[in-house]
């Protein structure tokens, strides 16, 4: 079977495996509007049947944030919040985080832009100026290697050797295979990520194995394969005709319509622009809030605009 392009581990899993999957556990349930599936992969087997390395998968998903609902926003805000302050370790120290993503390309500049509302707060703990109820954090947005020549492994392995940091937060564009999944889906996992993923330029690791410390990925899917589209199009023209065409007839079709270089091209939404600019928002206000428990939500927000 052809591998599903997705940065999704629930899509994976439902793409790979009609039944239940050994050394996979699934949960979902629903808090507070907001559809939460839990992916848990434990055995080396399963995690390559599915393609991600082994660790946890949580994914929020609500529909509404595509039409910028305000309680929606709130609500995947405030669980991703409470999600990823229990990943992070119990002695915090110093939290990097990093906006992976190229900033002049926008469905890839959701980690930058998720950066820039990032509060940074390192340096503020030094001198007259120190607050107690302040955490140190770090936030970068390190390029991509097409612009600075160098691979983001290289760049953040630095960093962590100066900084040496507790853990670390990397914040990405992601893909998937399905397209309403664009703009209205999280995917919190403490499996580390893949640089580039999203876009099909896939880069060096993050992970635990790689850096040496606790590495916590958070993506949004902007993007889905034209290729995924073009066979979700003739699978359901096949049904309506009464004839269902095969993997192998799915993708003889999609080589003979689009190719290969056509295939690898992406999709993305007409309204790009702001829903990146949502996410990076959601997404920033939720990494403040676990890594900043001491401050209250006006200061929050206060030092955010």
């Amino acid at each position: 079977m052809k591998p599903i392009r997705t940065d999704l581990a629930m899509e994976s899993l439902d793409c790979a495996a009609a039944g239940e999957l050994p050394g996979v556990a699934v949960s979902r349930w629903n808090e507070g509007g907001v559809e939460v599936t839990s992916v848990e992969i434990t055995e080396n087997a399963a995690a390559q049947a599915l393609g991600k390395p082994r660790g946890s998968y949580l994914t929020l998903s609500a529909p509404l944030l595509r039409e910028r609902d305000p309680d929606a926003r709130l609500a995947v805000s405030s669980l991703l919040s409470e999600e990823l302050a229990r990943l992070l370790p119990e002695d915090r120290g110093t939290v990097l985080v990093v906006g992976l993503g190229n900033r002049a390309i926008t469905p890839d500049a959701l980690g930058p832009m998720a950066i820039d509302r990032t509060l940074a707060t390192r340096h503020m703990l030094r001198g007259p100026f120190a607050r107690s109820s302040l955490n140190s954090v770090c936030a970068v947005a390190p390029g991509v290697l097409g612009v600075t020549g160098v691979e983001t492994l290289e760049l953040v392995e630095g960093l962590v050797d100066r900084v040496r940091p507790s853990a670390l937060v990397c914040v990405d564009s992601l893909a998937a295979r399905d397209s309403a999944r664009i703009g209205t889906t999280l995917q919190l996992s403490d499996a580390g990520i893949q640089p580039g993923a999203g876009v099909g330029n896939r880069r060096v690791p993050l992970t635990r194995d790689s850096l040496g410390v606790p590495v916590i990925a958070i993506g949004m899917p902007t993007v889905v394969y034209a290729a995924t589209l073009a066979r979700d199009a003739f699978a359901w023209l096949g049904a309506e005709q009464g004839d269902e065409p095969s993997e192998e007839e799915l993708s003889h079709m999609e080589k003979a319509l689009l190719g290969a270089e056509v295939g690898e091209m992406i999709v993305t939404p007409r309204e790009v622009d702001s829903m990146v600019q949502d996410a990076a928002g959601i997404i920033a206000s939720a990494v403040n809030r676990a890594l900043q428990p001491g401050l209250s939500e006006a200061e929050i927000l206060a030092m955010m605009d």
